[in-house]
Protein backbone atom coordinates (compact mmCIF):
# COMPACT_ATOMS: atom_id res chain seq x y z
CA UNK A 1 0.00 0.00 0.00
CA UNK A 2 2.87 2.41 0.78
CA UNK A 3 4.32 1.70 -2.69
CA UNK A 4 0.97 2.56 -4.27
CA UNK A 5 0.71 5.79 -2.28
CA UNK A 6 4.27 6.75 -3.18
CA UNK A 7 3.59 6.07 -6.86
CA UNK A 8 0.50 8.25 -6.73
CA UNK A 9 2.51 11.01 -5.08
CA UNK A 10 5.12 10.88 -7.84
CA UNK A 11 2.42 11.00 -10.51
CA UNK A 12 0.73 13.88 -8.69
CA UNK A 13 3.95 15.91 -8.53
CA UNK A 14 4.81 15.20 -12.16
CA UNK A 15 1.38 16.19 -13.40
CA UNK A 16 1.23 19.21 -11.14
CA UNK A 17 4.35 20.48 -12.84
CA UNK A 18 2.70 19.88 -16.21
CA UNK A 19 -0.52 21.57 -15.19
CA UNK A 20 0.77 24.57 -13.27
CA UNK A 21 0.36 26.81 -16.33
CA UNK A 22 -2.57 24.89 -17.83
CA UNK A 23 -5.42 25.26 -15.39
CA UNK A 24 -8.18 26.38 -17.78
CA UNK A 25 -10.30 23.50 -19.08
CA UNK A 26 -13.31 23.93 -21.37
CA UNK A 27 -16.88 23.32 -20.18
CA UNK A 28 -15.76 22.60 -16.62
CA UNK A 29 -17.61 23.38 -13.40
CA UNK A 30 -15.61 25.83 -11.32
CA UNK A 31 -13.89 24.47 -8.24
CA UNK A 32 -14.92 25.96 -4.91
CA UNK A 33 -17.09 29.05 -4.59
CA UNK A 34 -17.15 29.63 -8.36
CA UNK A 35 -18.90 26.27 -8.81
CA UNK A 36 -21.83 26.96 -6.47
CA UNK A 37 -25.28 26.45 -7.97
CA UNK A 38 -23.86 25.02 -11.20
CA UNK A 39 -25.79 22.02 -12.46
CA UNK A 40 -25.16 20.76 -16.00
CA UNK A 41 -22.28 22.68 -17.60
CA UNK A 42 -23.58 25.31 -20.00
CA UNK A 43 -22.81 25.45 -23.70
CA UNK A 44 -21.24 28.91 -23.59
CA UNK A 45 -17.46 28.70 -23.35
CA UNK A 46 -14.76 31.37 -23.25
CA UNK A 47 -11.72 29.08 -23.09
CA UNK A 48 -9.78 28.77 -26.35
CA UNK A 49 -8.24 25.40 -27.17
CA UNK A 50 -4.48 25.49 -27.67
CA UNK A 51 -3.14 22.02 -26.91
CA UNK A 52 -3.58 19.12 -24.53
CA UNK A 53 -3.87 20.44 -20.98
CA UNK A 54 -3.99 18.68 -17.62
CA UNK A 55 -5.57 20.14 -14.50
CA UNK A 56 -4.77 18.36 -11.25
CA UNK A 57 -7.08 19.08 -8.33
CA UNK A 58 -7.79 17.80 -4.88
CA UNK A 59 -10.43 17.76 -2.16
CA UNK A 60 -9.82 17.41 1.56
CA UNK A 61 -12.38 17.32 4.36
CA UNK A 62 -12.34 16.66 8.09
CA UNK A 63 -15.10 16.82 10.71
CA UNK A 64 -15.26 17.29 14.44
CA UNK A 65 -18.36 15.33 15.42
CA UNK A 66 -20.39 15.70 18.59
CA UNK A 67 -23.37 13.41 17.96
CA UNK A 68 -25.26 11.16 20.38
CA UNK A 69 -27.74 8.40 19.65
CA UNK A 70 -30.40 6.30 21.38
CA UNK A 71 -33.16 3.77 20.67
CA UNK A 72 -36.16 2.21 22.40
CA UNK A 73 -34.15 -0.80 23.55
CA UNK A 74 -31.36 1.34 25.04
CA UNK A 75 -28.92 -1.04 23.33
CA UNK A 76 -26.62 1.35 21.48
CA UNK A 77 -22.93 1.77 22.28
CA UNK A 78 -21.75 5.09 23.66
CA UNK A 79 -20.21 7.59 21.27
CA UNK A 80 -18.65 10.94 22.13
CA UNK A 81 -17.11 14.03 20.57
CA UNK A 82 -13.96 13.69 18.52
CA UNK A 83 -12.33 14.11 15.10
CA UNK A 84 -13.39 11.74 12.31
CA UNK A 85 -11.05 10.10 9.81
CA UNK A 86 -10.15 12.78 7.21
CA UNK A 87 -11.17 12.13 3.60
CA UNK A 88 -9.35 13.08 0.40
CA UNK A 89 -9.88 13.02 -3.38
CA UNK A 90 -7.46 13.33 -6.29
CA UNK A 91 -8.99 14.78 -9.46
CA UNK A 92 -7.73 14.88 -13.04
CA UNK A 93 -9.37 16.99 -15.75
CA UNK A 94 -7.71 16.69 -19.14
CA UNK A 95 -8.40 18.78 -22.24
CA UNK A 96 -7.93 16.18 -24.98
CA UNK A 97 -9.15 18.20 -27.97
CA UNK A 98 -11.25 21.25 -28.72
CA UNK A 99 -14.55 20.56 -26.92
CA UNK A 100 -13.40 17.18 -25.57
CA UNK A 101 -12.32 16.66 -21.98
CA UNK A 102 -11.84 13.77 -19.57
CA UNK A 103 -12.60 13.69 -15.84
CA UNK A 104 -11.22 11.13 -13.38
CA UNK A 105 -11.74 11.10 -9.61
CA UNK A 106 -9.80 8.89 -7.19
CA UNK A 107 -10.75 8.54 -3.55
CA UNK A 108 -7.46 8.59 -1.65
CA UNK A 109 -9.23 8.01 1.66
CA UNK A 110 -12.88 7.56 2.55
CA UNK A 111 -14.91 6.23 5.44
CA UNK A 112 -15.88 3.03 3.64
CA UNK A 113 -12.52 2.48 1.91
CA UNK A 114 -9.43 3.65 3.76
CA UNK A 115 -7.29 2.58 0.81
CA UNK A 116 -6.92 4.43 -2.49
CA UNK A 117 -9.29 3.44 -5.29
CA UNK A 118 -10.78 4.98 -8.43
CA UNK A 119 -14.30 6.30 -7.99
CA UNK A 120 -15.00 6.78 -11.71
CA UNK A 121 -14.49 8.92 -14.76
CA UNK A 122 -15.98 9.98 -18.08
CA UNK A 123 -15.35 11.79 -21.35
CA UNK A 124 -17.46 14.86 -22.12
CA UNK A 125 -17.84 15.97 -25.73
CA UNK A 126 -19.18 19.45 -26.52
CA UNK A 127 -17.77 19.75 -30.05
CA UNK A 128 -17.14 17.26 -32.87
CA UNK A 129 -14.30 19.25 -34.45
CA UNK A 130 -11.99 16.23 -34.05
CA UNK A 131 -13.99 14.68 -36.91
CA UNK A 132 -14.09 17.79 -39.06
CA UNK A 133 -14.07 21.51 -38.29
CA UNK A 134 -17.60 22.61 -37.32
CA UNK A 135 -18.95 19.08 -37.85
CA UNK A 136 -22.68 19.09 -36.91
CA UNK A 137 -22.09 22.51 -35.35
CA UNK A 138 -25.76 23.52 -35.06
CA UNK A 139 -26.53 20.22 -33.30
CA UNK A 140 -23.51 20.41 -30.96
CA UNK A 141 -24.26 24.04 -30.08
CA UNK A 142 -27.01 22.67 -27.84
CA UNK A 143 -25.73 19.12 -27.20
CA UNK A 144 -23.34 17.53 -24.72
CA UNK A 145 -22.32 13.86 -24.89
CA UNK A 146 -21.02 12.05 -21.80
CA UNK A 147 -19.65 8.49 -21.84
CA UNK A 148 -17.92 6.65 -19.03
CA UNK A 149 -18.25 4.81 -15.74
CA UNK A 150 -19.36 7.55 -13.40
CA UNK A 151 -22.30 9.19 -11.69
CA UNK A 152 -25.57 9.19 -13.63
CA UNK A 153 -27.35 12.52 -14.09
CA UNK A 154 -30.55 11.54 -12.29
CA UNK A 155 -32.10 14.35 -10.23
CA UNK A 156 -30.45 17.59 -9.17
CA UNK A 157 -29.50 16.73 -5.59
CA UNK A 158 -26.23 15.13 -6.68
CA UNK A 159 -24.96 18.54 -7.85
CA UNK A 160 -25.18 19.80 -4.22
CA UNK A 161 -24.09 16.65 -2.35
CA UNK A 162 -20.74 15.80 -0.80
CA UNK A 163 -18.79 13.35 -2.98
CA UNK A 164 -16.45 11.97 -0.34
CA UNK A 165 -14.07 14.90 0.34
CA UNK A 166 -15.62 17.10 -2.37
CA UNK A 167 -17.93 18.75 0.17
CA UNK A 168 -17.55 22.39 -0.84
CA UNK A 169 -20.83 22.61 -2.82
CA UNK A 170 -22.88 21.14 0.06
CA UNK A 171 -24.04 23.78 2.57
CA UNK A 172 -24.48 21.00 5.16
CA UNK A 173 -22.34 18.10 6.33
CA UNK A 174 -24.65 15.21 5.47
CA UNK A 175 -26.33 14.23 2.21
CA UNK A 176 -30.01 13.38 1.90
CA UNK A 177 -31.42 10.34 3.74
CA UNK A 178 -32.38 8.55 0.52
CA UNK A 179 -29.19 9.44 -1.34
CA UNK A 180 -29.65 8.91 -5.10
CA UNK A 181 -26.12 8.25 -6.30
CA UNK A 182 -24.76 5.42 -8.42
CA UNK A 183 -21.60 4.96 -10.48
CA UNK A 184 -22.27 2.80 -13.56
CA UNK A 185 -21.22 2.48 -17.22
CA UNK A 186 -23.40 4.92 -19.18
CA UNK A 187 -23.98 6.86 -22.38
CA UNK A 188 -25.78 10.17 -21.92
CA UNK A 189 -27.01 13.00 -24.15
CA UNK A 190 -27.86 16.45 -22.77
CA UNK A 191 -29.70 19.01 -24.87
CA UNK A 192 -29.90 22.67 -23.79
CA UNK A 193 -31.89 24.72 -26.31
CA UNK A 194 -32.10 28.21 -24.81
CA UNK A 195 -33.29 27.85 -21.19
CA UNK A 196 -34.61 24.30 -21.57
CA UNK A 197 -32.98 21.04 -20.55
CA UNK A 198 -33.40 17.49 -21.86
CA UNK A 199 -31.29 14.54 -20.64
CA UNK A 200 -31.49 10.97 -21.98
CA UNK A 201 -29.22 8.16 -20.86
CA UNK A 202 -28.75 4.40 -20.68
CA UNK A 203 -26.67 2.21 -18.37
CA UNK A 204 -26.05 -1.49 -17.85
CA UNK A 205 -27.15 -1.04 -14.22
CA UNK A 206 -24.02 -2.63 -12.74
CA UNK A 207 -22.01 -1.00 -9.99
CA UNK A 208 -19.19 -3.49 -10.61
CA UNK A 209 -19.42 -4.27 -14.33
CA UNK A 210 -18.97 -7.91 -15.35
CA UNK A 211 -19.74 -10.20 -18.28
CA UNK A 212 -20.67 -13.02 -15.88
CA UNK A 213 -24.36 -13.98 -16.15
CA UNK A 214 -24.33 -16.95 -13.74
CA UNK A 215 -25.66 -16.70 -10.17
CA UNK A 216 -23.65 -18.86 -7.77
CA UNK A 217 -23.72 -19.07 -3.97
CA UNK A 218 -20.93 -17.20 -2.25
CA UNK A 219 -17.62 -19.09 -2.56
CA UNK A 220 -19.28 -21.99 -4.38
CA UNK A 221 -19.12 -23.27 -7.95
CA UNK A 222 -22.67 -24.63 -7.88
CA UNK A 223 -24.72 -22.97 -10.60
CA UNK A 224 -28.09 -21.81 -9.29
CA UNK A 225 -29.41 -19.78 -12.20
CA UNK A 226 -28.81 -17.05 -14.77
CA UNK A 227 -28.80 -13.37 -13.85
CA UNK A 228 -31.76 -11.22 -14.86
CA UNK A 229 -29.88 -8.30 -16.45
CA UNK A 230 -31.82 -5.53 -18.16
CA UNK A 231 -30.87 -2.08 -19.47
CA UNK A 232 -31.35 0.92 -17.16
CA UNK A 233 -32.97 4.00 -18.73
CA UNK A 234 -33.01 7.49 -17.21
CA UNK A 235 -33.83 11.03 -18.24
CA UNK A 236 -34.57 14.57 -17.17
CA UNK A 237 -36.69 17.49 -18.40
CA UNK A 238 -36.34 21.00 -17.07
CA UNK A 239 -36.24 24.75 -17.32
CA UNK A 240 -33.38 26.91 -16.00
CA UNK A 241 -33.98 30.61 -16.56
CA UNK A 242 -32.20 33.74 -15.37
CA UNK A 243 -35.33 35.90 -15.22
CA UNK A 244 -33.40 39.06 -14.39
CA UNK A 245 -30.19 40.04 -12.62
CA UNK A 246 -31.63 39.16 -9.21
CA UNK A 247 -33.84 36.14 -9.94
CA UNK A 248 -33.04 32.66 -11.28
CA UNK A 249 -35.65 29.89 -11.49
CA UNK A 250 -34.98 26.22 -12.24
CA UNK A 251 -37.41 23.30 -12.24
CA UNK A 252 -36.54 19.76 -13.32
CA UNK A 253 -38.16 16.35 -13.28
CA UNK A 254 -36.13 13.12 -13.54
CA UNK A 255 -36.88 9.43 -13.84
CA UNK A 256 -34.85 6.23 -13.77
CA UNK A 257 -36.05 2.70 -14.57
CA UNK A 258 -33.76 -0.06 -13.26
CA UNK A 259 -35.59 -3.06 -14.63
CA UNK A 260 -33.25 -5.95 -13.76
CA UNK A 261 -33.45 -8.12 -10.67
CA UNK A 262 -29.68 -8.67 -10.61
CA UNK A 263 -28.52 -5.23 -11.72
CA UNK A 264 -31.33 -2.86 -10.78
CA UNK A 265 -30.75 -2.04 -7.12
CA UNK A 266 -27.85 0.43 -6.99
CA UNK A 267 -29.54 3.83 -7.15
CA UNK A 268 -29.48 4.37 -3.38
CA UNK A 269 -26.62 1.98 -2.78
CA UNK A 270 -23.95 3.21 -5.18
CA UNK A 271 -21.89 5.55 -3.00
CA UNK A 272 -18.91 3.58 -1.74
CA UNK A 273 -17.47 6.47 0.28
CA UNK A 274 -19.81 6.11 3.29
CA UNK A 275 -22.03 8.35 5.37
CA UNK A 276 -20.84 11.74 6.60
CA UNK A 277 -22.09 10.91 10.10
CA UNK A 278 -19.84 8.33 11.72
CA UNK A 279 -20.44 5.32 14.02
CA UNK A 280 -24.18 5.74 14.45
CA UNK A 281 -26.44 2.93 15.69
CA UNK A 282 -23.75 0.47 16.71
CA UNK A 283 -25.16 -1.86 19.37
CA UNK A 284 -24.28 -4.61 21.82
CA UNK A 285 -25.48 -8.11 20.99
CA UNK A 286 -24.69 -10.49 23.82
CA UNK A 287 -21.55 -8.56 24.62
CA UNK A 288 -20.45 -8.39 20.97
CA UNK A 289 -20.23 -5.09 19.15
CA UNK A 290 -22.35 -5.02 16.00
CA UNK A 291 -21.68 -2.15 13.61
CA UNK A 292 -24.49 -0.07 12.17
CA UNK A 293 -22.40 0.04 9.00
CA UNK A 294 -20.50 2.74 7.16
CA UNK A 295 -23.78 4.04 5.71
CA UNK A 296 -25.67 4.46 8.97
CA UNK A 297 -28.10 7.34 9.01
CA UNK A 298 -29.07 6.82 5.37
CA UNK A 299 -31.94 4.74 4.04
CA UNK A 300 -31.84 2.39 1.05
CA UNK A 301 -35.24 0.95 0.01
CA UNK A 302 -33.35 -2.06 -1.37
CA UNK A 303 -35.70 -2.47 -4.30
CA UNK A 304 -34.75 -4.35 -7.42
CA UNK A 305 -36.78 -3.72 -10.56
CA UNK A 306 -36.86 -0.16 -9.26
CA UNK A 307 -38.49 2.92 -10.79
CA UNK A 308 -37.81 6.32 -9.22
CA UNK A 309 -38.89 9.88 -9.95
CA UNK A 310 -37.39 13.10 -8.58
CA UNK A 311 -38.71 16.66 -8.92
CA UNK A 312 -36.38 19.54 -7.99
CA UNK A 313 -37.32 23.22 -7.75
CA UNK A 314 -34.48 25.74 -7.33
CA UNK A 315 -35.00 29.47 -6.82
CA UNK A 316 -32.22 32.01 -6.34
CA UNK A 317 -33.18 35.58 -5.48
CA UNK A 318 -30.34 37.91 -4.56
CA UNK A 319 -28.73 36.20 -1.54
CA UNK A 320 -31.59 33.74 -1.00
CA UNK A 321 -31.62 30.16 -2.29
CA UNK A 322 -34.35 27.53 -2.11
CA UNK A 323 -33.83 23.92 -3.20
CA UNK A 324 -36.38 21.14 -2.93
CA UNK A 325 -36.85 17.41 -3.51
CA UNK A 326 -39.96 15.38 -4.09
CA UNK A 327 -38.97 11.79 -4.85
CA UNK A 328 -40.66 8.42 -5.06
CA UNK A 329 -39.12 4.95 -5.38
CA UNK A 330 -41.17 1.86 -6.24
CA UNK A 331 -40.12 -1.75 -6.71
CA UNK A 332 -39.64 -5.12 -5.08
CA UNK A 333 -36.77 -7.34 -4.01
CA UNK A 334 -38.36 -10.66 -4.99
CA UNK A 335 -40.10 -11.23 -8.29
CA UNK A 336 -43.81 -11.77 -7.65
CA UNK A 337 -43.91 -9.65 -4.49
CA UNK A 338 -46.33 -6.78 -4.18
CA UNK A 339 -44.32 -3.64 -4.85
CA UNK A 340 -43.29 -1.33 -2.04
CA UNK A 341 -43.02 2.43 -2.26
CA UNK A 342 -41.09 5.17 -0.45
CA UNK A 343 -41.42 8.94 -0.73
CA UNK A 344 -38.73 11.48 0.12
CA UNK A 345 -39.32 15.16 0.81
CA UNK A 346 -36.53 17.69 1.15
CA UNK A 347 -36.43 21.48 1.48
CA UNK A 348 -33.44 23.79 1.87
CA UNK A 349 -33.51 27.52 2.53
CA UNK A 350 -30.21 29.39 2.53
CA UNK A 351 -29.11 33.01 2.73
CA UNK A 352 -25.67 34.21 1.61
CA UNK A 353 -24.32 37.53 2.83
CA UNK A 354 -21.11 39.50 3.21
CA UNK A 355 -19.20 41.68 0.78
CA UNK A 356 -18.50 38.70 -1.48
CA UNK A 357 -21.31 36.43 -0.29
CA UNK A 358 -18.75 34.47 1.70
CA UNK A 359 -21.04 33.78 4.68
CA UNK A 360 -24.28 31.83 4.78
CA UNK A 361 -26.91 30.50 7.16
CA UNK A 362 -29.16 27.61 6.15
CA UNK A 363 -31.86 25.19 7.21
CA UNK A 364 -32.91 21.82 5.77
CA UNK A 365 -35.81 19.47 6.44
CA UNK A 366 -35.69 15.92 5.07
CA UNK A 367 -38.14 13.04 5.52
CA UNK A 368 -38.63 9.53 4.12
CA UNK A 369 -41.76 7.43 4.58
CA UNK A 370 -43.31 4.36 2.99
CA UNK A 371 -43.66 0.59 2.98
CA UNK A 372 -41.40 -2.24 1.88
CA UNK A 373 -42.50 -4.86 -0.65
CA UNK A 374 -44.28 -7.98 0.63
CA UNK A 375 -45.37 -11.44 -0.50
CA UNK A 376 -48.42 -11.47 -2.75
CA UNK A 377 -51.51 -12.05 -0.64
CA UNK A 378 -49.59 -11.25 2.53
CA UNK A 379 -49.93 -8.40 5.00
CA UNK A 380 -48.65 -5.00 3.96
CA UNK A 381 -45.76 -3.93 6.26
CA UNK A 382 -46.26 -1.03 8.61
CA UNK A 383 -45.09 2.37 7.42
CA UNK A 384 -41.49 3.34 8.07
CA UNK A 385 -40.76 6.97 8.88
CA UNK A 386 -37.50 8.93 9.15
CA UNK A 387 -37.19 12.65 9.79
CA UNK A 388 -34.07 14.83 9.82
CA UNK A 389 -33.61 18.54 10.53
CA UNK A 390 -30.40 20.51 9.91
CA UNK A 391 -29.54 24.07 10.88
CA UNK A 392 -26.18 25.25 9.61
CA UNK A 393 -23.83 28.11 8.81
CA UNK A 394 -20.69 28.49 6.75
CA UNK A 395 -17.78 30.77 5.89
CA UNK A 396 -15.80 30.73 2.65
CA UNK A 397 -12.46 31.90 4.03
CA UNK A 398 -11.25 31.93 0.43
CA UNK A 399 -12.95 30.62 -2.71
CA UNK A 400 -11.37 27.24 -2.03
CA UNK A 401 -11.57 26.95 1.77
CA UNK A 402 -14.91 26.45 3.56
CA UNK A 403 -15.67 26.15 7.25
CA UNK A 404 -19.18 25.00 8.13
CA UNK A 405 -21.06 23.88 11.20
CA UNK A 406 -24.48 22.38 11.74
CA UNK A 407 -26.93 21.16 14.34
CA UNK A 408 -28.64 17.96 13.23
CA UNK A 409 -31.44 15.77 14.58
CA UNK A 410 -32.75 12.54 13.04
CA UNK A 411 -35.56 10.31 14.33
CA UNK A 412 -37.13 6.94 13.41
CA UNK A 413 -40.65 5.80 14.27
CA UNK A 414 -41.07 3.48 17.29
CA UNK A 415 -42.33 0.37 15.55
CA UNK A 416 -40.18 -2.74 15.45
CA UNK A 417 -42.31 -4.50 12.84
CA UNK A 418 -41.91 -1.58 10.44
CA UNK A 419 -38.15 -2.00 10.31
CA UNK A 420 -37.86 -5.77 9.88
CA UNK A 421 -37.78 -5.80 6.05
CA UNK A 422 -34.83 -3.42 5.57
CA UNK A 423 -32.93 -3.09 8.84
CA UNK A 424 -29.94 -5.17 9.92
CA UNK A 425 -31.91 -5.96 13.07
CA UNK A 426 -35.45 -4.79 13.84
CA UNK A 427 -34.98 -3.50 17.37
CA UNK A 428 -32.08 -1.18 16.57
CA UNK A 429 -34.07 1.38 14.59
CA UNK A 430 -37.24 1.24 16.66
CA UNK A 431 -37.44 4.70 18.19
CA UNK A 432 -33.85 5.41 17.20
CA UNK A 433 -32.62 8.99 17.20
CA UNK A 434 -29.41 10.94 16.83
CA UNK A 435 -28.69 14.59 17.49
CA UNK A 436 -25.84 16.97 18.14
CA UNK A 437 -23.41 19.07 16.12
CA UNK A 438 -20.77 18.61 13.43
CA UNK A 439 -18.08 21.05 12.31
CA UNK A 440 -16.45 20.45 8.93
CA UNK A 441 -13.45 22.02 7.19
CA UNK A 442 -13.17 21.62 3.41
CA UNK A 443 -10.45 22.48 0.90
CA UNK A 444 -11.06 22.06 -2.84
CA UNK A 445 -8.88 23.26 -5.70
Amino acid sequence: MNKVNNLLLVVFIALFGLSSNAQEIQFLRGTGYDGLNVFETKKDNDVEFEKLKVKVGGDFAIQFQGLYHSNDANSLTAIGSNVNLPTANLNFDVQLADGVRMHLRTFLSSRHHNETWVKGGHIQIDKLDFIKKDFLKSFMDITTIRVGVDQLNYGDAHFRRSDNAMAIYNPFVGNYIMDAYTVEPFVELTFQPKDYLIVAGISNGLLNPTVDKVITPWQSTTIVGEKDLKVTFYGKLGLDRQVNEALRVRLTGSFIAENGYNNGDHLYNGDRAGSRYYNLFNYNNGGNLVSGGDFSGRFNPGFKNNTSYQINPFIQYKGWEFFGIYETSKGNRVEGNEKGSFTQLGTELLYRFGERGQFYVAGRYNSVSGNADYAAGGTKPNEQKINRTNIGAGWFMTKNILMKAELVKQTYNSDTSAWSPNAWTPAVLSGAAMDGFVIEAVISF
